[in-house]
């Protein structure tokens, strides 16, 4: 079963990227070094480096039942960034977000990771995750909010090329279990 390529909550539109966001992906949020001070992705520091992500999206979405989701305004239309599912096997995804600085403090975080839960179930997800640097409060406060319970990982297990390129560091995990409990008879 493939997700929808098009998810509305309250105050958001999320969409699958096409090629036309290009210039909204590099310049709202992508190529910010303070937006992307954070990420396990590096910085977009030329155009190129957007259009090869589209690219990747596109892959996704076709080997996967989903894949990035832009997230916009509901009201204006505006690109305030991205969320989306990260497959590693049919039952097993990462998921994430990222918004551009003048959307932050909006609980726009929260709403958007709240609208991939039930993406996730419904594509047949049962363990979902996020990673998340260890001085990112912020972040871990909205996995909190979201139901994701922290977990332990391996020391030195992710990079962030934006910090601190090839030195693999620690890292916060936080999941959820989507596994639906049998129902019980008697």
């Amino acid at each position: 079963m493939a997700a929808p390529e098009r998810v509305e909550t309250d105050r958001l539109v999320l969409r699958r990227p096409t090629r036309a966001d290009v210039d909204a992906i590099f310049t709202r949020y992508a190529s910010d070094p303070e937006v992307t001070r954070f990420l396990s992705w590096p910085r977009h520091t030329v155009i190129d480096h957007t259009v090869t992500f589209l690219e990747f999206s596109d892959l996704h979405w076709q080997q996967w039942p989903a894949g990035p989701y832009l997230v916009e305004s509901r009201s204006t239309g505006a690109v305030l960034g991205g969320t989306g599912l990260g497959f590693e096997t049919q039952d097993r995804a990462s998921t994430g977000y990222v918004l551009a600085r003048d959307a932050w403090g909006y609980g726009y975080a929260t709403e958007a990771l709240r609208a991939m839960i039930p993406i996730a179930a419904a594509v047949g997800v049962q363990y979902v995750y996020a990673l998340c640097h260890p001085e990112h409060d912020r972040s871990r406060r909205v996995l909190q909010k979201c139901g994701f319970k922290r977990e332990t990982l391996p020391p030195r297990y992710s990079e962030f090329p934006n910090l601190r390129p090839g030195e693999p560091i620690e890292v916060l995990c936080y999941a959820r279990n989507l596994r639906v409990a049998p129902e019980t008879t008697g």
